[in-house]
């Protein structure tokens, strides 16, 4: 069992509930209403603010803000949250907000790498083994799912989604939702192609690599529009999990895909 250590110079709340072995380092501070998991180490000058629920195993380096008030004019004081998964770290200078009464919290899954000075807004949703970049800046009620990576400096606008595997170039604006799998740059973005190398660094086979870019070849290349691409691709291509998560997501689009780089 390992012993939870504070620093003589933290600021911590009695009210704040602390895991085994958690680490928090010289000039600290964790105020009230806020959970720490075991083992998570809080460096030097990061801040822990009311409505913090930090999983085990994370790392929250200097100067990381961690649920600041949201920067949302219909916040009213209400009570929410920001939850963080396992095994996640926040680099320096990142903030991560709370939510407003639109959903209640922020949530960050368990294994993610957000990296200096990026931001997290309100009521955004990130899943799991997701990498945002230095400097990226997440609007408010954002959702990002699995294994997506976002480059340095990238900038999302608010309610966008972004889908699993999903690669986007450093620098690039994305105002509309993002599809699986895909590459995404330019400027304006384009999809650029599949992220074949994130795919087969996470195990898909040739196979399915293939099928996926049959897809994205009958939806950005053939000359049609989304609904007669949709209807061209269930009936010439077989059903499969990867087909059908792409096309799932293009339907319940309400801000529209990102375009293809040939149109």
């Amino acid at each position: 069992m390992k012993t939870t250590t504070i620093h003589p110079s933290a600021l911590v709340s009695p009210e704040a509930q602390l895991g085994e072995g958690v680490q928090i380092d010289a000039f600290a501070i964790v105020e009230g209403n806020v959970e720490i998991g075991a083992e998570t180490h809080i460096h030097s000058h990061a801040m822990i603010r009311s409505g913090a629920r930090i999983g085990s195993h994370c790392d929250i380096h200097p100067g990381a803000v961690i649920a600041g008030i949201p920067q949302d004019l219909k916040f009213k004081g209400e009570e929410t949250f920001v939850y963080i998964g396992d095994y996640t770290t926040i680099r320096e200078y990142a903030t991560v907000n709370r939510g407003t009464a639109s959903r209640g919290y922020t949530k960050i899954g368990s294994y993610n790498l957000i990296m200096a000075y990026s931001h997290i807004a309100h009521d955004c949703i990130l899943h799991d083994h997701v990498i945002i970049g230095n400097a990226s800046q997440i609007a408010g009620e954002v959702e990002i799912d699995n294994y997506a990576i976002l480059s340095g400096s990238v900038l999302v606008h608010q309610f966008g989604r972004i889908s699993q595997h999903v690669m986007i170039q450093g620098g690039s604006r994305v105002t509309k939702d993002i599809p699986p799998y895909t590459l995404i740059g330019r400027d304006p973005i384009v999809y650029c192609g599949i992220n074949i190398v994130g795919l087969r660094r996470r195990g898909f086979t040739n196979e399915q690599i293939f099928h996926i870019n049959d897809v994205y070849r009958t939806l950005y290349q053939r000359g049609l529009n989304n609904t007669a691409a949709i209807a061209t691709i269930e009936e010439e291509l077989p059903e499969s999990p990867e087909r059908d998560l792409i096309l799932d997501f293009i339907r319940s689009s309400e801000r529209g895909i990102v375009r293809g780089g040939m149109e």
